[in-house]
This record gives structure tokens, C-alpha cells and sequence, in this order.
């Protein structure tokens, strides 16, 4: 195993156990500190972002990923609100619940407990690097963080600066640590680092969160890879369908909760589909159609036949997929066929309608009559997320500080002994 790793998986062992038995004042001290050092840092931070957008250029990356890789004054003061914001939230850290009392005169309740040492696998946002710390800080748990090499400078300055924070605060620096390597191999090991990591989140796309299922040994929690679906249902409100739709698709298309494919029932398309064009049209959107909504749009800027995969790709750009489906089983059907059980939403003014959908669409967020973009830790009053679950198991949706915690049976006797 690299020595990085196993230097750094020991030294988080020993930080996790400081971090268990601190109080809930002494984390938000800490959090306080990390915020103003971001703004004290501003210029350092922004010099190592610099470094890799330039690099970055060099090697090619797509405008969505330089977009995701992008640090500027204005994402740093809203980075540092952030944090300030994880200060405000509950700490879940022993917590009682599930509490009860035996007929034997037994007490037993749950407690929750950090989950100890959280891996993170990520690529090109470095803004993760900050969500992930200070939401590992505020629930007790130490985070070793592998961004991907196009981030390597600014992920850098930000572990140094929370770490400076850390010891301004007085905490070890143990508490954040980052991978400096970037040998692709170290991921695998850290899949593998039974006894230095307690759980992987890899964030990233299907790739990765393949390569993590089929090669960790550590638990692994998935997500954060979107085909997201917007359905316009034949009751749907025009004066609503518009805007979230533009939202949906243009508010940031780079990010895993953007609109990918547009689900119109058939009833409505004539009307709705030519309106969805004009208005995604100064934004220069390419719509991808298949054979009936092309019909329809063929005679409108910026659209082209769907090719064979464009319903099961996640854009992360200025490209939307267009279909017109019979009813509503034929856009839940699609939505199975295709989604990636991230972020669902259907635009209706029918209530039953709306409640087939929320019943029979699987996925880890469903929406009714709202933007997809809401799909966010901070949007749901978390403060921040680590990721978005999609799947079935433990968290599902955008992760903050309760799904960081596993629990503890408590159980409190007088005696008693088990006949």
C-alpha cells in the first residue's frame, strides 16, 4: 500500500478519536476559524486555482468541466456563508433515539456515533474539498480527500488553509487530510484501506462509481452521477413549465442536478414543445429530439435527431434531450429505462398525477411543479452535502450531517442477568 496512504489512514485513526469527544461549541469554533481563513487565504486560493485552469485549457478540458473547476471571489465568500451556515445546523453526535424500556426493566436507546474515517473520491470541483471537511468536522467524523490531478493546486491551498484553521482552533490538522498523489492507483487502495477508512463516497461519474463497486472492499455509498427528467404532464401550467424548464437546463448545466432529458405528453407537445424551444433558444441549448418531437421543432435553431445514446447520457452542458410520450406510464416507463436515480420532476396540475409519480418514480429525489436544480444539501437546509446517494441503502439524496453518523446500542440495566 503507498506510504501516503497508510501515513495518513493512521494519522486519521488517531484524530478520530479526538474528534469523537469533542462538544458541539468546540466544532463550531472550528468552523468559524476555516471560514475567515478562506477569506484571509483569497489570494493564495486563487493563484492554485489559476494553476489548473490554465493546465486544465492545456489538456484540453471541456468548458463544463473548467466550469467545474472554476474558483472565484464571489464562489469563495459563498463558500465561506456556507460554512458559517454548518455552525447554525444540529449536531447529531449523541443524539438519543429509538429509546424504550424492557419488560425485564432494561433501558435500551440508540446513539448517534460518528462513522470515524470517510474517504472521498472526487474530481474537478474543488468547492467539494470544502463542503466535504466541514460536514466531517461538524459530525465528528475525519475526512482523507483524493481530488482528481486537474484540481491538484487549488485542492492544495484549500486543505492548507482548513488545516490552519484547524490549529487556529486548536484541533489537530490530522482532522482533514488530503492525497497529494495523483497515481490513479492510489484510488483502488483507498478502496481497499480496510482498517485506515470506514467508508468511500466516490463523486464523480459512472465511470468511477463503477470502478468503486466492483473494486472496494470498503463500504462504498454511490451517487452523484445524473440523468435527471423533467415530465410535462397534459395539465401542466405553461407559465410554470417555462421557467423551470430554463432553470432546470441553464442555471448551471455542469452539475449532476441539471435538466438532462424533457418528457412532453403528446396531448400538449404541439403547443408546449415550439415554446420550450424559443425560450432556451438565446441560450443556445441543442435539443436532441426523437422522431415525434422533431417533427414538431424541426423548423427551430439549435435541434438535431437524437442519436442512440443521447437518452442515457448525463450533458453536464448546453444539450437537452426531447421526447413525446403517449401518457404517463410511458414517462415513468422511460424514466426506468434510462434514469440514474438521481432527480426527478413532473410539471402537472393534476393531484393524482402527481401522486403516481412521487409513488412509482424511484429515485432519491422526486419533485412536483419545481426546478431540479433544488436537489442540493444547502437548497434542503443541510448547509452543504458530501454527495447525492442514489442508492437504496443507508442515505438517499443530498448527505449531510445525519447521514455522516452510523449509532450505538445503549443499554442500561440494574442488575439484571438473563435467565
Amino acid at each position: 500500500m503507498n506510504n501516503e496512504l497508510i501515513t495518513k489512514g493512521q494519522a486519521a485513526k488517531k484524530a478520530a478519536r479526538i474528534l469523537a469527544k469533542l462538544d458541539t461549541a468546540t466544532k463550531n469554533k472550528a468552523l468559524a476559524t476555516i471560514a475567515d481563513t478562506i477569506i484571509e487565504h483569497e489570494s493564495l486560493i486563487l493563484t492554485a486555482n489559476q494553476q489548473d485552469l490554465e493546465a486544465g485549457r492545456a489538456n484540453g478540458l471541456s468548458e463544463a468541466m473548467l466550469d467545474r473547476l472554476l474558483l472565484t471571489s464571489p464562489r469563495l465568500q459563498t463558500i465561506a456563508h456556507d460554512v458559517r451556515a454548518v455552525i447554525n445546523l444540529p449536531d447529531p453526535i449523541g443524539e438519543e433515539f429509538e429509546s424504550r424500556r424492557l419488560p425485564n426493566n432494561l433501558r435500551i436507546s440508540k446513539r448517534r456515533i460518528p462513522i470515524g474515517v470517510i474517504g472521498v473520491i472526487y474530481e474537478s470541483r474543488p468547492n467539494v474539498t470544502i463542503d466535504i471537511s466541514v460536514l466531517c468536522l461538524k459530525s465528528s467524523n475525519v475526512a482523507i480527500l483524493r481530488g482528481g490531478k486537474e484540481s491538484i493546486y487549488s485542492n492544495k491551498a484549500l486543505a492548507e488553509t482548513i488545516q490552519a484553521g484547524l490549529q487556529t482552533a486548536g484541533l489537530p490538522a490530522d482532522c482533514v487530510q488530503l492525497i497529494e498523489s495523483t497515481d490513479r492507483a492510489l484510488v483502488k487502495e483507498m478502496l481497499r484501506a480496510n482498517g485506515l477508512i470506514d467508508m468511500i463516497i466516490p463523486r464523480g461519474g459512472a465511470a468511477l462509481h463503477k470502478f468503486a463497486i466492483e473494486n472496494a472492499t470498503v463500504p462504498v455509498i454511490t451517487g452523484g452521477m445524473g440523468i435527471c427528467h423533467l415530465v410535462v404532464d397534459q395539465t401542466a401550467d405553461l407559465s410554470k413549465v417555462l421557467p423551470v424548464t430554463v432553470n432546470a437546463k441553464v442555471q448551471r448545466p455542469s452539475v449532476c442536478n441539471a435538466l438532462d432529458t424533457l418528457l412532453v405528453h403528446q396531448a400538449v407537445a404541439a403547443e408546449i414543445l415550439p415554446q420550450v424551444a424559443e425560450a432556451l433558444a438565446p441560450y443556445k441549448v441543442e435539443l436532441r429530439c426523437e422522431p415525434r418531437a422533431l417533427a414538431i421543432l424541426q423548423n427551430q435553431p439549435f435541434v438535431r435527431a437524437a442519436g442512440e445514446t443521447d437518452f442515457d447520457t448525463e450533458f453536464l452542458s448546453l444539450v437537452m434531450a426531447v421526447k413525446v410520450v403517449d401518457d404517463m406510464a410511458e414517462a415513468i416507463d422511460h424514466i426506468y429505462l434510462h434514469g440514474s436515480s438521481h432527480t426527478d420532476a413532473i410539471m402537472t396540475e393534476d393531484y393524482g398525477a402527481a401522486q403516481q409519480f412521487v409513488d412509482e418514480v424511484n429515485s432519491a429525489v422526486v419533485m412536483v411543479n419545481a426546478s431540479l436544480r433544488f436537489n442540493d444539501g444547502g437548497q434542503f437546509g443541510l448547509g452543504a452535502e458530501v454527495a447525492i446517494s442514489t442508492q437504496p441503502l443507508h442515505a438517499r439524496g443530498p448527505m449531510g450531517l445525519q447521514e455522516l453518523t452510523t449509532y450505538k446500542w445503549v443499554v442500561l440495566g440494574n442488575g439484571q442477568v438473563r435467565g
